[in-house]
């Protein structure tokens, strides 16, 4: 019955969070592109479009680089991080008169996608990095979608630092976002950071059959830790079971354990030989 319990936990919330990568994809999906709110100059991640008046050939569409840069034909590399497209397009013509190309070249700059927001996502997510969100009003799931979704070892309550004013530390609950929670799907801020930590884990030796380190989940007591590591084995036993447990001082403490006890994290549980 125990064993019955844990997994109907565990699948419980392997459920949650797979509901929340499949709804944090769909919002990426019907998101349409282009449509935050539109700024003055050019920045990062912004996608524009050069056109070169009876110039075909040096038509270009590209994005802006973490650097604020785009390639052109001919003149390679130019700067437009910062300016408006009537600049933008005036610093093309000049280096284009500067090398000798075109005596004088009327260019024109358009911005086919702008995003408005740029968060990093760093910890345990499949893709860390930093991303542009093109959504007029980004939430914390399309940054974790963007990202790949938070890892089988990343932990459900994520952190994000935002310098809103004063800098400030949230900690959400993403699995409460799956739940229908949709306050906890809090809207995103240029320059926020969301870190995801590891989960707690806890460990298991000794006689039981998959010895190893496993997640903790909510509420687990050791009955429910000694099934996820697969049950004891014919020569063990559940009497005399201990957990070797770390204080806050940093001392290992060996704590005699019932079946009934909540384990913590980094708990070390040992499961010794029955004696016959």
């Amino acid at each position: 019955m125990e064993t019955v319990r844990v997994w109907g936990m565990r699948f419980a919330s392997i459920a949650a969070r797979a509901l929340l990568a499949v709804f944090s994809l769909a919002a990426v999906l019907v998101a349409v592109p282009g449509f935050a709110q539109p700024r003055e100059t050019l920045g990062e991640a912004d996608t524009v479009r050069v056109t070169v008046f009876q110039q075909p050939d040096l038509a270009t569409e590209a994005r802006i680089s973490e650097r604020g840069t785009i390639v052109l034909p001919l003149i390679g590399e130019v700067e437009l991080n910062g300016l408006t497209p009537a600049q933008a397009g005036a610093r093309i013509a000049q280096q284009l008169r500067n090398g000798g190309f075109l005596v004088n070249p009327q260019v024109n700059v358009t911005v086919s996608q702008t995003y408005g927001r740029q968060v990093a996502v760093m910890g345990q997510v499949t893709r860390p990095g930093k991303y542009a969100l093109a959504e007029a009003e980004p939430r914390l799931t399309d940054a974790l979608a963007l990202a790949g979704g938070i890892t089988p070892t990343g932990n459900d309550v994520v952190t994000v630092l935002t310098k809103r004013g004063s800098p400030e530390k949230r900690e959400i609950d993403v699995a409460a976002i799956a739940r229908g929670d949709a306050a906890a799907n809090i809207e995103l801020q240029n320059g926020d950071t969301i870190f995801v930590e590891r989960a707690p884990m806890f460990y298991i030796h000794g006689h039981v059959q998959r010895s190893g380190s496993y997640r903790l989940e909510p509420g687990m007591n050791v009955m429910q830790a000694v099934s996820v590591g697969g049950g004891i084995t014919l020569r063990g036993t559940l009497r005399g079971l201990k957990i070797h447990r770390r204080t806050p001082a940093g001392q290992v403490v060996a704590i005699d354990a019932q079946l009934t006890d909540q384990i913590r994290a980094d708990d070390v549980i040992y499961v010794r030989e029955g004696l016959f």
